[in-house]
């Protein structure tokens, strides 16, 4: 459907990306992954026109519809049944029922329609500037980070509308559980090009891995090989009775392309430091209470004991509290009744996103983190600079003129130069690229001491979650388990409404089926077992094909071996057998990696379903 060919783009000497070139096909479904600032948005503005290539072409198809959902919210009439109605083409401008369907659709019920856009809270106004691309009914969707600043509800409920979009759709987000449940394929601005694979964000650095890790052999081998043509040609110049000889080495030599050592990207990769902990208990907060307005209290008489090594999440819609009591936890807030008691060897490492204000602008990277713990010396802050990508002379850029991602980087740094054994984390991975989450788990899964944590992310919640703190339903309560037990236990109560429309009637109200409580469970149970007999099956073809891709790995890693000591060796015959060998496993791994992809997204779509029955019958 579009067709990219030769694209170059950079900003003054920074080149984004040269010679791209992908198609995008009916019905696919594209994450565009990269590192910040290696242009992604860039290639997205490239795509509906609002940036300009500097060589290269694009062709899209006559008529072609494309709809861009922007990070950023931008309201400009005084109802919400005016501001999405900007979005209807200039021939339908009037058909405000055409507006008034998709609303409804999302959510919003007609005295909803006459609010004011402000009026809402952020998961509402993401869903508004959705309605206001969807009245365009695009062929193309184009969305840029759509749940940043979503709490964890709102990002289910853009989850389960995006698993039913039935045209082509172009993704960018940092949240890699979110991408992987929705693609088709991964693309990827990477070393300046663009690759696209079929398949998840997994498989897709699986495969540049594995064709790094080729390049680089293949590399070495020719330069043994170019060094033996030269030797050659050295030692055996002179001698007239080789001088034929001679010359085809020389002619060789000039054929053959010299492959380049490829430069080491610059990921982040670091760890936090950790403070001994002799205790049993970290902190003991007794009848917790606190609130901005008394009429509406935040949390009321919260009780909680954190043990030490606990990982403990806390989730919620937004605006319930979270980050209020994170503050309260780390002592920037004092109760209003209640107690804290802290064990007197805790030492804490709190990242709040506000704190961002907080950092001196007119400090350089390294002298901000220099003055975080008195202890940490010069060679110290240069290596931490060094894993948050502020090598060299980018740890001297002033705070002030950095952009928000680097921002946080700097704060995570600032954690990283004080030993910790209490980390109290306020939503950390926004601003930062895929790639960057991963570090950050990584760092936050081998943290030797306590961790607290507001997040979104469902990946971060699953992977390191044994205990949560839980706002929902204007309640605050402690939960003794992982997010996937909480899921399977009821979970997210008023995700969605089961609707359905008064066929008496020509304009559709919405109405709530009400089933009583032993009818729920009855039909909770049966779909609980209808799940365990479906899933099954899946699960274990799923765990049967990735037992075969370890197996065939390891043998790809034993061909590899086997191979380069018979290049040593030289012995041609079984570098032939063993080439043959190699090709084949590969062909196999990749086969096997297909079939890995579907059976994932079969999986994944059979526990949407699920997911999306239990649901329903929750909130009846």
């Amino acid at each position: 459907m579009i067709g990219v060919e030769n694209l170059h783009k950079s900003f003054g000497s920074q080149i984004l990306f040269e010679d791209a070139g992908f198609k995008l096909n009916p019905k696919e479904r594209i994450g565009l992954v990269g590192l910040n600032g290696h242009g992604k948005t860039t290639l997205f503005r490239i795509i509906i026109g609002e940036e300009s290539p500097d060589s290269g072409t694009l062709s899209v198809p006559k008529h072609y519809r494309m709809g861009y959902v922007r990070q950023h919210l931008d309201f400009t009439k005084d109802t919400v049944l005016k501001e999405v109605m900007t979005g209807l083409p200039a021939q339908e401008r009037g058909h405000y029922w055409k507006v008034e369907k998709v609303l409804a659709g999302l959510g919003f019920n007609k005295n909803d329609m006459q609010r004011h856009p402000f009026d809402f809270s952020g998961g509402f106004q993401v869903r508004l500037n959705l309605a206001k691309v969807l009245v365009s009914e695009p062929d193309l969707l184009l969305l840029d980070e759509p749940t940043n600043y979503l709490d964890i509800t709102s990002i289910r409920w853009v989850e389960r509308f995006l698993m039913n979009w039935p045209r082509e759709m172009m993704l960018i987000t940092h949240n890699r559980g979110l991408m992987d449940k929705l693609v088709t394929h991964t693309m990827g601005i990477y070393r300046k090009k663009v690759r696209k694979i079929a398949g998840n964000t997994e498989k897709f650095y699986a495969q540049i891995a594995l064709e790094e890790e080729v390049h680089e052999k293949t590399r070495i081998k020719d330069e043994r090989r170019r060094r033996e043509i030269e030797q050659f040609i050295a030692r055996f110049r002179a001698k007239a009775r080789l001088a034929n000889m001679v010359q085809s080495r020389i002619k060789t030599l000039a054929k053959t392309g010299k492959k380049e050592k490829l430069e080491k990207l610059k990921t982040l990769d670091f760890a936090f430091r950790s403070s001994p902990f002799p205790g049993k208990h970290v902190l003991s907060a007794r009848d917790l209470s606190f609130s901005y307005d008394f009429r509406k209290p935040l949390i009321k008489n919260f009780n909680i004991t954190i043990g030490s090594g606990d990982r403990i999440c806390v989730v919620g819609k937004n605006g319930k509290g979270k980050t209020t009591l994170l503050k309260l936890l780390a002592g920037v807030l004092r109760p209003q009744s209640g107690d804290i008691v802290l064990h007197p060897a805790v030492r804490k490492g709190f990242f709040e996103q506000t704190n961002i204000q907080n950092l001196v602008h007119t400090r350089t990277v390294e002298e901000e983190i220099l003055y975080s713990y008195s202890n940490v010396d010069h060679q110290q802050v240069r290596n931490i600079c060094g894993a948050m990508l502020f090598e060299g002379d980018k740890a001297l850029k002033k705070i002030g003129v950095l952009s928000g991602g680097e921002k946080s980087r700097v704060l995570i740094g600032k954690l990283l130069a004080t030993p910790t054994n209490l980390l109290l984390l306020d939503e950390p991975t926004n601003h930062l690229d895929l790639e960057s989450c991963d570090a950050l788990l990584a760092a936050i899964d081998s943290f030797g001491g306590t961790v607290v944590m507001v997040t979104h992310n469902e990946m971060f919640l699953k992977t390191l979650a044994d205990r949560l703190i839980i706002f929902q339903d204007d309640e605050l309560f402690l939960f003794e388990g992982g997010y996937q037990r909480f899921l399977e236990k009821g979970g997210w109560k008023d995700e969605e409404d089961v609707l359905i429309a008064d066929p008496g009637k020509n304009k559709k109200e919405n109405t709530r089926i009400n089933l009583s409580k032993k009818e729920i469970r009855r039909r909770r149970s049966e779909v609980i077992t209808e799940r365990g007999r479906i899933l099954k099956p899946l699960e274990q073809r799923l765990h049967r094909t990735e037992t075969h891709i370890e197996k065939h790995e390891k043998t790809l890693a034993e061909l590899h071996a086997a191979m380069q000591n018979a290049t040593q060796a030289g012995d041609g015959n079984r570098i032939t057998e063993l080439s043959k060998s190699i090709h084949r496993c590969q062909g196999d791994i990749e086969k096997l990696y297909d079939e890995l992809v579907k059976s994932s997204g079969v999986l994944e779509a059979q526990k949407a379903i699920f997911e999306e029955k239990l649901q329903r019958l929750e909130s009846d």
